[in-house]
Parts: C-alpha cells; structure tokens; sequence
C-alpha cells in the first residue's frame, strides 16, 4: 500500500512539475524580453471577431494599440485598371514555369504546393479566367451552407471560400455576408459593419479582377459581374502594399485570391493552427502572390474559413468545429466546369 502511495505522489510530483514548468514558459512568453509571440497572440486575437477577449485577458488596452500600431498593411490608395490585364509576362523564374507548365490533360487548372517557414499549403492556376464565379449560399441572409454543398450544387470542379461574415460568438447561421455582394450584376446582399474593412474585389464582365474601394454605385457602374468586400489589399496594378510587421493580422489559416497580367487567377489557400502548419500573415501572402506574378491581388476570410474544394475532394486541412472541420458560409469563389 505504501509503495502504491510512494508511486502516486511521485506520479503527481512529475505532472505538477510539467504544468509549473509549461505555465512559466508560457508567462515568459507572454511577459518577456521577446516580443514576437506576444505581437503575434494580441494581432491574431485582434483580428478576429469573437475572440479578441484572449488579447485583453493578458494585456491592457494600452499595449493592445501599441502592438497594432506596429503592425499595419497600408494598401495602395489605387483603383485596379483592368486595360492593363491581357497582356503577357516576360519574367522567367521558377515560380513562373511553375504556372505556364500545364499538367498533361489539364487545360482548366494547376495544384502547387507551396511551403515556407512556418506554413503550408496550396496555389491554384486557374488557366481560363471565364470559368471563376461568385457562388452563394440558397439561403443567403439566413444560413450558410457548407463548401461541399454549394460546390456539387453549382457544378463547380473549384471552391474557395470568399468574403467575412457576421458569426455572434462563434456560432452563427454563416448566412449573412460582411458588406456588399454582387452576383450577376445584381447586388443580392448589403449588410454594412462598420468594424470590418476592406474593399471590392471580384471580376467584371471581361474576367478582369479589379479591387477598389467605392460605393455600391460605383462598383455596379464599373461593370463588376461578381464581387465581395473584404480585405486587405496586397497587390494593386502591380504595386504591393506596404507592410509594417505581421500586417496587424496575425498568424493563421488564410484564404487569398488574385490575377496575372496574362489573365490567369491564382487561387490561395494556406492551413493554419497545426503542428505541420501554423499559418501566415499578410507579408507571406504577399510575398506567395509576388512570387507566382500576381499583379492584382487580395486577402479573403480565413481562420478556421479556409477551404479548398477540387473535383469532390477538400484539399486542406479545415479547423472548424464539427466532424469535417467545414464551415456554413455565404459565400464562395468557384471554377465552372
């Protein structure tokens, strides 16, 4: 019996010295020299709509905004012009055989993997810009549905997700879109909140992806055929926002679509909160879309968001709650077959 005893307390003894020691690490962390994980946990909580209480349990406002002034995306005070887009690249690079090297049989689309420091995931080359639609949810302003549906219902061979959405505590319907959406011409939602920014981004009639802050109004008159708001920008007319640190977004799943000069959409989905990948911020965004020659592109939804759908399969690695990890969402960028 003593030994049993002896045992026990010696068991309890080594998990309580684990705890004291993780919880010590994690104050370090949190309070020490280092600066980079605590910028990192306050703009990641920040960022998000239902869990910037995580930020404010260990910091006081006034470090929060002096950790956000240091991380910022100041996007170009700029209107994509879409005369610009049609013409052909002459750069060559690694990156680029990447994208002009169609797989055998394969007119329609490109899978790259793409890796870094801290994050994977997955660049999609869509060859024919015609085929990139805004898709919704049947219910839209009410309740979501989730990728798989929407895309099979569509007749789509791709799916992303695409603009935010109001989510109270977490737990929303995912029906009601953040900001305006166009379809079709025609804009089918309009809900306004004053807390998330951003911009328009979607395709006119001529498949061009043109991103531009304005009013409804104005995007309408511009000829935008599909469109969501959100944001931020990263590329405009070939110029990349200035980003100071992180961008003031933190680190997580990200979403991101974009254009070449040659006409071809670039698909961008990178998986987050996983020990294989942690996440980006806006500067690997980016930089990924810098890289594959993007000369329009811009920030989507992500967090637990981020999807990829092809040809009946997710791709990623989802981390939303629920058995399949996916989200009910309003809306959603797809390639026609």
């Amino acid at each position: 019996m003593r030994k049993i005893i002896k045992k026990h307390r010696k068991i309890i003894f080594i998990v309580g010295g684990c705890i004291l020691t993780l919880l010590v690490v994690f104050l370090f962390l949190l309070y020490g020299p280092i600066s980079f994980f605590r910028d990192t946990w306050i703009t990641s909580a920040m960022t998000t709509k239902n869990h910037q209480y995580l930020a404010r349990l260990f910091y006081s406002e006034e470090v929060i905004q002096e950790v956000l002034a240091k991380h910022k995306v100041i996007e170009p005070n700029e209107i994509s012009d879409p005369d610009l887009i049609g013409s052909t690249t002459s750069s060559y690079s690694v990156y680029e055989e990447q994208i002009l090297t169609k797989e055998k049989g394969n007119d329609l689309y490109k899978v790259i993997e793409v890796k870094g420091v801290g994050y994977h995931g997955y660049l999609v080359a869509i060859y024919d810009p015609s085929k990139v639609v805004l898709a919704t949810s049947k219910y839209l302003g009410t309740k979501g549905e989730k990728i798989t549906t929407v895309a099979k219902e569509n007749q789509a061979t791709i799916a992303i997700n695409a603009g935010g959405f109001y989510d109270p505590e977490w737990n929303g319907p995912g029906g009601l879109p953040h900001g305006t959406v166009i379809q079709n011409g025609k804009m089918v939602s309009d809900y306004i909140d004053a807390s998330v920014g951003g911009g328009f981004i979607g395709f006119t009639y001529d498949d061009k992806l043109v991103l531009g802050k304005m009013t409804v109004e104005e995007a309408l008159a511009m000829g935008y055929r599909d469109a969501v708001e959100f944001g931020p920008f990263l590329i405009v007319n070939g110029k990349s926002s200035f980003i100071t640190g992180n961008g003031g977004w933190g680190i997580a799943p990200r979403t991101a679509i974009g254009q070449r000069k040659d006409g071809i959409v670039l698909f961008l989905v990178i998986d987050g909160r996983t020990v294989s990948s942690i996440g980006a911020d806006m500067l690997d965004l980016t930089k990924i879309m810098e890289q594959y020659g993007a000369y329009n592109a811009a920030n989507l939804d992500g967090g637990s968001s981020t999807e990829l759908w092809i040809d009946g399969k997710i791709i990623n690695h989802p981390v939303a709650s629920g058995k399949d990890g996916l989200r009910n969402m309003p809306t959603f960028w797809i390639v026609k077959q």
